[in-house]
């Protein structure tokens, strides 16, 4: 069974993902336009209310959310649509690991929403890589 620690700090660390996500949606969109433009701003939305979702869980749990910080370091430099695809790989990557701690809990809708979420994670990062990996979330090799 996980402890409340490991729940909170699980919750944690996804939230902490989803900031970065958001974030650094904001950055990948300004530098592409037409259907990628797109894609990033749906992206981005779907970060800020799975980054609501897991505000409303912590605090159900008495637990006060991390907040955002000012500014995330990108995952690569970005400056112009193909370094902004590639972030977006990485940022996707990077969220779909951090819900891996989800998945691990003991308490059945947790899992259930970390595979949710891991799953969207992966379906994003494979349409911004143009392909799919095997185990998303895990480091490559």
């Amino acid at each position: 069974m996980s402890t409340p620690a490991a729940v909170a700090s699980a919750l944690q660390r996804a939230l902490a993902a989803e900031h970065a996500a958001s974030y650094g949606y904001g950055v990948i969109g300004a530098h592409l336009s037409g259907r990628g433009r797109t894609a990033a701003d749906l992206d981005w939305v779907a970060h800020q209310r799975a980054r609501d979702q897991l505000e409303q869980l912590l605090s159900q749990r008495g637990v006060t959310p991390v907040p955002a910080a000012t500014a995330y370091q990108m995952p690569v430099p970005v400056h112009g649509s193909r370094s902004a695809r590639a972030a977006a790989v990485l940022v996707e990557d990077g969220v779909a690991a951090a819900y891996l701690g989800l998945v691990a809990l003991s308490e059945a809708g947790l899992r259930q929403l970390g595979a949710s979420q891991l799953t969207a994670a992966a379906l994003r990062a494979s349409r911004w890589r143009g392909s799919t990996v095997a185990f998303p979330g895990y480091p490559a090799g």
